[in-house]
């Protein structure tokens, strides 16, 4: 029992590594940040059309590089083929989106190395190329024996301030231990107020 437990933990640190929450670093088991190929990752993530309906929708791309840190939060659920656990997230980011980030993953390894998923909410509020206001992020994500899929969108109308509105979906990157994110993203024109 012990030796599932190790297992699990490293798969979790896996996925958390991977999805960039110090996260998924599944870059140390040789996937990108999200586990797409270029090709995959531009047939999945093209930009996103917006449909509210007050003013006209600018489309964007922000860039830049965020910290994590992920804190486990007791009790893991352990039983016969699975473990089930939560996390806590804190994030700073840095570049076109200036802002903190606090969310909550839940995640499930199985006893089948490299097969797991999680799924987390975290609220961002800061700037978004110069507008403020929050907006919350929605992840999802798949290992299937070491193979990835993973979503990371904007909730619909979870926008406040100056980013109500805002639509997109968000990917990123390890490099040399450090984590960059791309978010594709819409917005209503700033109005004249």
């Amino acid at each position: 029992m012990k030796k599932q437990s190790h297992a699990g933990a490293g798969a979790i640190m896996a996925i958390c590594l991977l999805l960039g929450f110090g996260f998924f670093g599944f870059s140390t088991l040789g996937f990108d940040y999200f586990g797409l190929s270029s090709e995959a990752h531009t047939r999945i993530h093209s930009p996103v059309t917006n449909t509210v309906q007050k003013g006209a929708a600018m489309a964007a791309h922000a860039t830049g590089t965020f910290d994590v840190k992920l804190t486990p939060q007791p009790p893991d659920d352990k039983a016969e083929g699975s473990t089930l656990s939560r996390m806590t997230i804190d994030k700073q980011f840095h570049g076109d989106l200036e802002a903190t980030a606090k969310g909550q993953m839940l995640t499930a390894v199985t006893d089948v190395k490299g097969s797991a998923g999680y799924v987390a909410i975290e609220r961002i509020t800061g700037t978004l190329s110069g507008r403020s206001g929050s907006f919350v992020l929605q992840h999802s994500g798949i290992l299937t024996r070491g193979a990835q899929q993973q979503s990371v969108t904007v909730v619909p109308d979870s926008g406040t301030g100056q980013l109500v509105g805002l639509t997109g979906k968000m990917t990123g990157t390890i490099e040399a231990g450090k984590h960059s994110y791309d978010l594709e993203y819409t917005l209503p024109e700033a109005s004249d107020k």
